[in-house]
């Protein structure tokens, strides 16, 4: 038997030994449904297709798009007769790079996910698969004279269209500034011809020399490091620099060297709300704005941007974690800046950790990976004090400027009177930095005004009728509302258990809640809520972070929101009204994130003229989290908490996978996730705790039981929970087991 190399066409496939008759050309077709492998489909005769090329099929009934995934010359236990013929290869479009389908099959194995629904991910937008439609423009016809009688307004239309480039009519018109009817004229006279426009032209390409920005010399070194690693091959770089120390300004300068190596540049942000002042910033250095991927971008512009990145007419991209799995045909570095940010984990369909899986596709496509963070995660400082990440530390503030002073307040002493929420001390430096003209940041990390609401007389609390949780008074909107399913009703004005109409009260506070005593405090200061669900959306969002970036608020209230990214000029006071929110539950990063948290969210003071204090209201002030905040060392928290975990055989230095069993019927559910329990695999390094009842025990009417598996770091989790699945039984009565490999949530 001859060893021939793979082959990479159909026709390269048969054309190795000479025609073969009966023998139909195959193509294994992945689908983005949740189907555990590729079809064979029929290449009819005429069709050329290889690895990646991106197809519409049949699928039983409908008709869906997917890619080639394979060749082959037979489909081993499937009769000819069932095979079915691919319909449609889209051809506008480049086929599937290898490395992305590495990085598919890659993350299907790791997550445990289906290949075809994490192909879904890169197949997000089947607009971009079609040509885009030319438009009709109109241009001068240089053979036609131009018509005996010129007015003046049909004097301006020609000399618009005196450098030859062709114009829609709209457009021209609206640039002579006459109406359309004197361009209509003008065709029929024959001066203009109709033409065929290309609809989106391709976007200007960002200028990395435009406008270099001085650098401090701890930032130019670091800088140095990153440029000389563009175009060398996979790297990861972990870049831990205290807030205000110029990161941004640092990796800028390894994108500007992707552009001018000819490569393509992804940077991952984890917050919406950052997008409009991170491209403000990247304009004024690279002369023109990134392409933006996010959920809150038209399908119009999703299809541009995907059909950009695949042509290679986008260089740089600024998106949330899913920008991840864009068909990149030139990708040669991939930040993810505030890399221990939460929001890069997806939790449904595929839970998979977006900075981790950028480090993936790094190594696949030999490119390097920066990761920036002013608090990373501890799997990346264990990383990089292992040597497999380089470590780069910008310790100090690029303005010069001094990291803000912390005091505690001890709320067990020094608290604020019954029924108030910001204590003596804090008040008086609200104050006084009102006084001196500078702002002040309040930070709650709570929705709303009120998490639940009681009835006094007869004890009823108003929960969510589809979860296990209170319903969330807004008191701006009018409604209580539920914040895991989006349950809302109007705010009661009665006792629906008892119907007294006096005794209904909130209990504790919100952002909504500071916000009003600090306006009954400070009755001359501007106040601003900052809060996600707040109406306006994204829009609103950006004229207030315009407001604040301008002084035009005194004092902000905010929830975590405030915490990432943000540079206020003015903010010289930040005050958390509850420090210890984050560390009374059973979640085993609580200290590590309530760490980031507050760390990012008091260094939001004195970045830029120095003079920030930060407050931290607590009732455990000898907490080594509070402890390590006020005294502004970091580097042995991080030590602590990594020897937590080694001794715990917790992330990075063990292995957990979550399965979480879910039903609209609990007694279905409970008895899938007994039935998981009996069927765990007898090896002596799987631990199994469980099954318990999640502590969100019904999310949006389905009740939810989880399981804990943990084994060491060297141990194939992967193997063990596959061997699982396939002895336990199948779900039934609309009952799912989601595996979620490296929890972020234990709720």
């Amino acid at each position: 038997m001859t060893n021939r190399p793979p082959a990479r066409t159909i026709d390269d496939l048969f054309a190795k030994d000479g025609p073969r008759r009966n023998v139909p050309k195959l193509a294994r077709v992945l689908l983005p449904v949740a189907i555990g492998m590729a079809y064979s489909y029929r290449v009819p005769e005429g069709m050329t297709v290889e690895p990646g090329t991106i197809v519409r099929v049949p699928l039983g009934p409908r008709e869906v798009v997917g890619a080639v995934w394979g060749l082959e010359e037979d489909a081993a236990g499937v009769a000819p007769a069932r095979l079915k013929d691919i319909l449609h290869v889209y051809d506008d479009v480049p086929p599937l790079r290898e490395d992305l389908r590495a990085l598919v099959d890659w993350v299907a194995g790791w997550t445990l996910a289906t290949p075809g629904m994490v192909l879904r991910m890169v197949l997000r937008s089947e607009a971009a698969l079609e040509p885009e439609p030319p438009v009709a423009g109109v241009r001068r016809v240089e053979a036609v004279a131009a018509p005996e009688r010129l007015t003046p307004a049909r004097k301006r239309v020609l000399a618009v269209l005196e450098d030859g480039f062709a114009w829609s009519k709209s457009g021209l018109a609206h640039a002579a500034g006459v109406s359309t009817s004197v361009v209509d004229g003008l065709i029929a006279h024959g001066a203009l011809e109709v033409v065929e426009m290309r609809r989106s032209p391709a976007p200007p390409a960002p200028d990395p020399d435009f406008a270099r920005i001085p650098l401090t010399g701890s930032q130019q070194a670091a800088a140095d490091t990153l440029v000389e690693a563009v175009g060398k091959g996979f790297a990861t770089f972990l870049i831990d620099g205290v807030t205000g120390s110029g990161k941004t300004e640092v990796y800028f300068e390894a994108v500007a060297e992707a552009i001018r190596q000819g490569r393509q540049a992804l940077v991952l942000i984890p917050e919406i709300a950052l997008t409009s002042a991170f491209l403000e910033r990247f304009e004024r250095r690279f002369a023109v704005r990134p392409a933006e991927w996010h959920s809150q971008i038209t399908p119009k512009q999703r299809a541009a941007v995907w059909r950009g990145v695949g042509n290679g007419d986008v260089r740089v991209v600024v998106g949330a974690r899913s920008a991840l799995f864009l068909p990149f045909c030139e990708l040669g570095l991939v930040v993810v800046d505030e890399e221990h940010d939460t929001a890069y984990k997806q939790d449904d369909r595929v839970p998979y950790n977006a900075r981790d899986m950028a480090v993936v596709r790094g190594h696949l496509s030999r490119f390097p990976v920066v990761l920036a963070s002013a608090t990373p995660s501890v799997e990346s400082r264990v990383n990089a004090d292992a040597g497999r990440y380089r470590l780069i530390e910008l310790p100090e503030r690029a303005t010069g400027a001094p990291m803000p002073e912390i005091s505690i307040v001890d709320l067990r002493q020094d608290g604020p009177d019954r029924g108030q929420w910001i204590a003596p001390v804090l008040r008086r430096a609200i104050a006084d930095t009102f006084a001196g003209g500078g702002q002040s940041l309040l930070f709650l990390n709570r929705r709303g005004y009120a998490p639940l609401t009681l009835c006094r007389t007869c004890g009823h609390r108003f929960q969510c009728p589809n979860c296990s949780a209170w319903l969330v008074e807004h008191r701006f909107r009018g409604q209580l509302a539920c914040h895991h399913c989006g349950h809302c009703e109007p705010t009661p004005d009665h006792c629906p258990a008892c119907g007294d109409t006096q005794s209904l009260v909130a209990c504790g506070p919100g952002v909504e809640r500071i916000a009003e005593e600090a306006s009954d405090l400070f009755p001359e200061a501007r106040v601003l809520v900052l809060s996600s669900d707040m109406q306006g959306g994204t829009e609103r969002m950006k004229r207030e972070m315009k407001v604040i970036e301008e002084g035009g608020a005194d004092i902000v209230v905010g929830t975590q929101l405030v915490a990432k990214g943000h540079n206020f000029p003015l903010m010289r006071l930040v005050g958390v009204i509850d420090a210890d929110l984050g560390l009374a539950n059973g979640d085993p990063r609580a200290a590590e994130r309530t760490f980031q948290l507050l760390a990012q969210v008091t260094g939001r003071a004195g970045r830029i003229g120095g003079g920030g204090r930060g407050f931290l209201q607590t009732h455990a002030p000898e907490h080594p989290v509070i402890r390590a905040l006020a005294s502004g060392d970091s580097r042995a928290f991080y030590d602590a908490e990594i020897a937590a975990r080694r001794v715990a055989g917790l992330p990075p230095f063990g292995r957990l996978a979550a399965l979480v069993v879910s039903g609209p019927d609990k007694a279905a559910a409970e008895a899938q996730a007994r039935a998981l329990a009996r069927c765990v695999p007898a090896d002596p390094s799987l631990t199994v705790l469980g099954p318990a009842e999640a502590a969100m025990a019904v999310v949006r009417g389905r009740h939810r039981f989880r399981l804990l598996a943990m084994a060491p770091r060297g141990v194939d989790l992967q193997k063990l929970l596959r061997a699982w699945l396939v002895a336990a039984p199948k779900p039934r009565g609309g009952v799912r087991v989601q595996v979620d490999v490296d929890p972020q949530s234990f709720f």
